[in-house]
């Protein structure tokens, strides 16, 4: 539980946090000058064998086409409309907006949080890099942040889903036509969900700091809204998908349980506030919530990995001596990565990639890119290297691990196909994704009822509106990949999959001299 104590700490931190964060922290390290600058002197020195700038744009654009609610003037996937506009009125409150998390019509709270979470780090770690993208990735997490302010707006209460999946995926349909029952879920203390709260709890965090220069007032409404809605998540324990099982599962059900969120959620407060209490919330209770498990999986669901990285920064980085426990859990994850070593305990395709699991494997491919390049970045800030056994490995070898992965993405394959919808000359053009596989509401005025969908989404036929960016769930363990629409595990894209990609493709695109 939170110290005693928490209660009187945050009233302080709220008094003072408009003094606490005058230098901001390392969020746009672009001018020499800046006192979070370190120079990186292996930029610019890449090859390039990919337009990372143009696949970062289009890897933004993306989530334009995932939005739910009422869509802004600037909007640039055009052939989407407004969508979800009484999104609450089923429990009299204003759900509008947030995103669609893949190719249904559901608003599932888990995976937009953890996409808002990455989003943010994204644009923490290499946000100084992505120059005139840098307000497309502030206006994607916005999206996703202002609706999970809607969803924490009472106390001890977090709405956690919008939509009866059950229903929806019976039925094959526009979100511009949805006719399903806009059911609205939550969680309370009769109800927790100490996962899905303190994952929102980081993504307000995370988000508090990438706004922290550009909009100082909209900064401090998140991270408030953070500490209250991690205070929740500690205090009601329990997995959300215990109590709300028959809504939630099987699509996003809390396999992991909720530990791993509270120390991710934990980790996120401490950078983001600088507040002792989340400090010794973690050093007393991190080895109970799993701080040195062996889970190698980072995504929706476990967030182990993402937080033993991010801790290591504290040691690294800021010297936090107290956890220096972090560097060497962050190493063993960084171990496992490693090809053709005996210490690697991951598994890869013939053509390279990273393989975990059949369903949306593409996923852990862009979140473990990620995290190889942001843990690179704080080994060569603080001129340290990978310890495996008696062997070491050096931050450049991250790089090349990574960019070797993003670029099997982007076509470097056995079949030189692109899984980003829209980049390079081969791409997946039958994508399991309802509103891109329908004729857009432009092209068809009239009302396409639930099932009549069925026939586009059994059809060969390329989907008629290029859902620009998304990425896919890609090949099989043999690099296969059928592109066919009924094949939701390989053909699904997803806002969890690019959300980690805008980040890897920003720093690819800086260090080959393209932004």
């Amino acid at each position: 539980m939170v110290p005693p104590s928490l209660p009187l700490l945050l009233t302080l931190l709220f008094l003072t946090s408009s003094l606490s964060f005058s230098n901001g922290e390392d969020t746009f390290p672009t001018q020499q000058g800046h006192p979070h600058f370190h120079p990186h002197p292996h930029l610019h020195h890449g090859t390039a064998n990919h337009n990372y700038r143009d696949a970062l744009s289009k890897s933004l654009i993306f989530f334009e086409g995932q939005r739910s609610g009422r869509l802004p003037p600037n909007q640039r996937l055009k052939w989407r409309r407004d969508s979800g506009l009484s999104d609450g009125s089923a429990m009299h409150v204003d759900l509008i907006g947030g995103y669609y998390d893949a190719g249904d019509n559901v608003k599932f709270g888990f995976p937009m949080a953890f996409t808002a979470t990455m989003l943010s780090w994204s644009v923490i770690e290499f946000g100084g890099l992505m120059k005139g993208e840098l307000q497309n990735a502030r206006e994607a997490i916005r999206w996703a942040t202002d609706y999970l302010l809607k969803a924490t707006a009472h106390f001890n209460r977090v709405y956690v889903q919008v939509g009866d999946a059950n229903k929806d995926h019976a039925c094959w349909e526009r979100p511009e036509d949805m006719d399903t029952p806009r059911t609205v879920y939550k969680i309370d203390p009769s109800t927790p969900g100490s996962d899905v709260a303190a994952e929102t709890a980081a993504a307000l965090a995370a988000a508090s700091l990438a706004f922290r220069r550009s909009d100082p007032s909209y900064s401090k409404l998140l991270l408030n809204r953070a500490i209250r809605v991690f205070e929740f998540a500690d205090k009601y324990r329990g997995a959300y998908s215990n109590g709300l099982k028959a809504d939630v599962c099987p699509f996003y059900c809390s396999y992991s349980g909720y530990q791993d969120e509270l120390l991710w959620g934990a980790a996120w407060l401490h950078k983001a506030t600088r507040n002792p209490t989340y400090l010794n919330y973690i050093q007393v209770n991190g080895q109970t919530l799993g701080a040195g498990e062996m889970d190698n999986t980072f995504g929706w669901d476990n967030k182990h990995v993402g937080a033993r990285i991010l801790l290591s920064k504290a040691f690294l980085v800021q010297n936090v001596k107290s956890l220096h426990d972090y560097k060497g859990h962050a190493d063993d994850y960084i171990c496992s990565l490693i090809p053709g070593k005996p210490f690697s305990q991951t598994q890869y395709t013939p053509g390279g990639l990273l393989y975990k699991m059949s369903d949306s494997n593409m996923q852990y491919v862009t979140s473990t890119s990620f995290l190889l390049l942001t843990y690179a970045k704080y080994l060569t800030t603080s001129s340290k290297v990978v310890t495996c056994g008696g062997t070491t490995v050096s931050p450049k070898t991250l790089r090349n691990i990574a960019k070797k992965q993003v670029d099997y993405l982007l076509g470097d394959n056995p079949l030189r196909m692109s899984y980003m919808v829209g980049y390079g000359p081969r791409y997946p053009k039958r994508i399991h994704h309802r509103g891109s596989s329908l004729p857009s509401v432009a092209a068809h005025p009239g009302k396409i009822q639930c099932s009549s969908g069925f026939s586009a989404m059994s059809t060969a036929s390329p989907n008629p509106n290029v859902l620009v960016g998304a990425v896919v769930g890609g090949p099989d363990a043999n690099d296969r990949f059928p592109d066919q629409r009924s094949d939701y595990e390989q053909s699904e894209p997803a806002t969890y999959i690019n959300a980690p990609l805008v980040g890897a493709l920003a720093y690819l695109a800086h260090s080959s001299g393209q932004l």
